[in-house]
């Protein structure tokens, strides 16, 4: 009978990995909605504009696969610079490991022996896999089963920011877990983990830096710690697409975890930039989902398409890329319903309408396949292969 790794490995051996050809062009109004469609001038151009400004300050890109959940995107980041990806669960990482990614860092702990195993079984065919410790006990069930192996796994140790969510505490805590990893035969201390999610999505550029400095320093606090007592650590590894250009001026994390650069969406667009406060526009938006209109009940409303099962949002709807004067309301889980106050356009039955989403990371676990399209024109199919996988 198979054991449930067996059956977890049996599901992702059956997802696609790699782009789809289409035998002919599918113009992007022809697409059946919804649709999850990427601008590709767009996306390179984000992918172009944080390797550049990382390479030219000497920080590391290692991107975070757990927004895209694409070995498609994750190889393009890898051939455009990245020196590696993130993946937040043990699925995405395999997943990349299996498409050929080569660098691969989980970024969230493991406490348990069915999780250990799925990792050290694929670390065993994947020497640049790597994981994150934040407890002994973690750090233990990884030693033994590396030594059944005869493996070395390379680890972070995890610092809390502040967050509560994971983590060892900073400090002298912090210190006793990498000394424990260093007495670890079958473990290497690779470098330390310190991402501050919490200060992403602070309103207002110079509020955001206030409380992303406060908070690491931390981990400064840390690394000195670690280095007073011999300790190397080689890389700091956090951040993110919210505090991308402050790394280099405080001068502590040296491999940024950005990862909704790629994409953008309204909920990293309204924290404000360098530039402004009101729109941070540092990325520009190439992730939307294509929706038709497909009913008219009153002159004042028309619906669309899509509802929950098309967008995911923490806090706000979806909105149109071209169309203004115009609210989208929730209208169950197919459904949106557009209240025409002032549109800049008339909208009518049929019409193919891109909207930005509220937060792109859960919205694209709610998709099976993305849709690049250039000169308005779809070439091929990318899976979003991981889609679902959270375990």
């Amino acid at each position: 009978m198979p054991t449930l790794n067996d059956f977890y490995s049996q599901v992702r051996a059956a997802r696609p990995l790699e782009p789809i050809a289409l035998d002919k062009p599918i113009a992007l109004e022809d697409l059946q909605t919804p649709a999850l469609v990427i601008d590709l001038d767009v996306f390179e151009r984000n992918l172009e504009k944080m390797q550049t400004y990382l390479s030219e300050n000497d920080i590391a890109l290692r991107s975070h696969t757990k927004m895209h959940k694409c070995p498609v995107i994750a190889l393009k980041q890898v051939a455009a610079g990245a020196r590696g990806v993130c993946a937040a669960k043990v699925s995405e990482a395999e997943i990349m490991c299996d498409a050929g990614v080569q660098d691969v860092l989980l970024t969230s702990p493991l406490a348990t022996t069915d999780k250990v195993d799925r990792f050290v079984q694929t670390r065993k065919s994947h020497k640049g896999l790597k994981t994150v410790v934040d407890h002994e006990q973690s750090a233990t069930l990884l030693n033994e089963k590396a030594a059944v192996e005869g493996l070395i796994i390379d680890v972070f140790i995890d610092i809390d920011p502040g967050m509560g969510r994971t983590g060892v505490a900073a400090g002298e805590a912090a210190l006793r877990l990498a000394e424990f990893v260093g007495e670890s035969k079958h473990l290497r201390l690779a470098g330390v983990q310190m991402y501050a999610g919490n200060c992403m999505h602070v309103e207002g550029f110079n509020n955001r830096r206030a409380k992303y400095e406060k908070v690491m320093q931390k981990g400064m606090h840390t690394l000195a710690l670690l280095n007073d007592n011999g300790i190397d650590v080689p890389i700091v590894s956090g951040g993110g697409t919210g505090t991308y250009n402050m790394e280099a001026d405080l001068g502590l994390i040296n491999e940024l975890q950005a990862g909704s650069y790629a994409f953008m969406d309204i909920e990293y667009r309204d924290i404000g930039g360098r530039d402004s406060d009101d729109v941070y526009s540092d990325f520009e938006v190439s992730l939307f989902v294509l929706v038709t209109a497909i009913s008219q009940p009153q002159s004042r409303l028309i619906t669309v398409d899509g509802g929950f099962k098309s967008f995911a949002s923490d806090k706000m709807p979806p909105q149109f890329r071209d169309v203004e004067g115009v609210i989208y309301h929730w209208g169950g889980d197919e459904h949106g319903i557009v209240q025409l106050d002032n549109p800049s356009c008339e909208l009518a039955l049929g019409d193919k309408l891109a909207m930005l989403t509220p937060h792109c990371d859960p919205t694209v676990n709610l998709h099976d396949f993305y849709f690049p399209y250039r000169d308005g024109l779809v070439h091929e199919v990318w899976p979003v292969s991981a889609r679902g996988f959270s375990f």
